[in-house]
C-alpha cells in the first residue's frame, strides 16, 4: 500500500497479512517483493515458526525511516541488491525487538541490545541477524552529504554501537512513530523540518560513538562551520573542474587559504582530501548508472575533474582495491 500525505510523506505498509494464500504462499510472495520492489533486502525465514512480516517505510524529502518485524533469522543486502538501488545513504539501524540483533559489514560484526543503535553505509553489504528469528529492527537512512555536513567525521563512528535506550534513540523513536505509524501525519510542518531533524538525529548519534568529539565540537565554532559548509557546496558544484584550487575555494568562501586549511583540518581532512573523495564518489556513481555504460572510462575521468586516465586509475585504484572497469563488472565498492 502506498499513500501520499500533501505530497510531503509517501509512504509504504506492506504486511504479509494482507496477501492472499495460505501461510508458504504469503512467506514467498513477502520475501520475494522485500527483495525485489520495497527494500532491496534479502530475508531468510525462521524454521518451524508461523510466518509474518511487515515492512513500514516512509519518505520525506532525502530522509526515509522503516520498520521491519517479522518471523526472519536473517536480513541481508547483497551486492546485486545495491547495484539494483543505486545510493550513497547512510543508515541507522535501531534494535526495536525483545532480543539482540548482530550485524555485520565490512568485516566487522557488533551486538545490538533491545535499544541499542549503530550507523552503517548503505553502499556496502551488511546482514542482520536476529537471535531468536522475531525480527523487530527500525532503519532510518539520508545522504551521505547531510550526516557530514552535521558531523564531519561521522565515518569514523560507523559500525559503533551506541548503548540504548539514550535521549537521541527517543527522539528518532517518536518521528518514526508519528510517520510510519497507523494514523497518517497531519502536522503541516513534517514536510518543512522532519528531514532535518532526522538528519540532526542520525549526526548527534554518530557523535556519541565517536570518542572525544564533543569536546572538539566546542571548539568548532558557528563561523567555522559556516564556511565549511560553503566550501563543500562550492566543491560539490565544481568538480568536473581540473584546476579547481584551495585559493579558489578560499576566495569564494572569502577567507585566506590558511584559514580554509584550519577549517578542513579540525574536521580531520584535508581541502585536497576531500576534493578527490568528492570526485571518486561521483565516479563511482557515473560507473553504475545503466545510461552512462556506453561513455568510455576517459570521459568519466574527466567528467569528474582527473586531469588524464592514468592519474584516475591510480587514485581510483588506491581508494577501492579495484580499477574503474572492474567496478562496473562487480558492484559497489568501498574505501579502504
Amino acid at each position: 500500500m502506498l499513500d501520499a500525505y500533501g505530497g510531503c510523506v509517501q509512504r509504504i505498509v506492506y504486511s504479509s497479512n494482507d496477501l492472499i494464500g495460505d501461510e508458504t504462499l504469503r512467506k514467498e510472495q513477502w520475501i520475494s517483493s522485500l527483495s525485489s520492489g520495497y527494500a532491496h533486502l534479502r530475508a531468510d525465514p525462521s524454521i518451524g515458526r508461523s510466518f509474518e512480516g511487515e515492512l513500514r517505510i516512509a519518505r520525506t524529502n532525502d530522509v526515509a525511516v522503516g520498520t521491519i518485524h517479522g518471523t526472519v533469522k536473517s536480513i541481508s543486502r547483497t551486492t546485486s541488491d545495491i547495484a539494483a538501488h543505486n545510493t550513497n545513504n547512510v543508515v541507522l539501524l535501531l534494535n526495536a525487538g525483545q532480543y539482540p540483533l548482530g550485524v555485520d559489514q565490512s568485516g566487522k560484526s557488533v551486538e545490538l541490545a533491545p535499544g541499542a543503535s549503530v550507523l552503517i553505509e548503505q553502499s556496502a553489504p551488511s546482514i542482520i541477524l536476529a537471535s531468536d528469528g522475531q525480527c523487530g529492527l527500525v532503519a532510518v537512512q539520508t545522504e551521505r552529504e547531510r550526516v557530514r555536513q552535521r558531523c564531519a567525521l561521522f565515518e569514523d563512528g560507523l559500525m559503533t554501537v551506541v548503548s540504548g535506550p539514550s535521549v537521541v534513540n527517543g527522539l528518532l523513536r517518536a518521528y518514526i512513530d508519528v510517520l510510519v505509524g497507523e494514523t497518517a501525519p497531519t502536522i503541516p510542518l513534517i514536510k518543512q523540518f522532519a528531514a532535518d531533524h532526522i538528519a540532526d538525529l542520525i549526526a548527534a548519534t554518530a557523535s556519541i560513538a565517536i570518542p572525544n568529539l564533543g569536546e572538539d565540537n566546542a571548539r568548532f565554532g558557528i563561523s567555522s562551520r559556516g564556511r565549511l559548509m560553503s566550501a563543500r557546496r562550492y566543491i560539490s558544484q565544481r568538480l568536473e573542474d581540473p584546476f579547481l584550487s584551495e585559493e579558489g575555494i578560499a576566495a569564494h568562501v572569502r577567507v585566506s587559504t590558511s584559514q580554509l586549511r584550519k577549517d578542513f583540518e579540525r574536521c580531520g581532512l584535508s581541502v585536497g582530501r576531500y576534493v578527490r573523495e568528492q570526485r571518486l564518489e561521483k565516479a563511482v556513481a557515473m560507473l553504475r548508472d545503466p545510461a552512462l555504460r556506453r561513455h568510455r572510462i576517459i570521459d568519466i575521468a574527466f567528467a569528474c575533474g582527473f586531469r588524464n586516465l592514468v592519474t584516475f586509475n591510480r587514485v581510483f585504484r588506491a581508494a577501492y582495491g579495484m580499477p574503474p572497469s572492474e567496478l562496473r563488472q562487480v558492484g559497489a565498492p568501498h574505501f579502504q
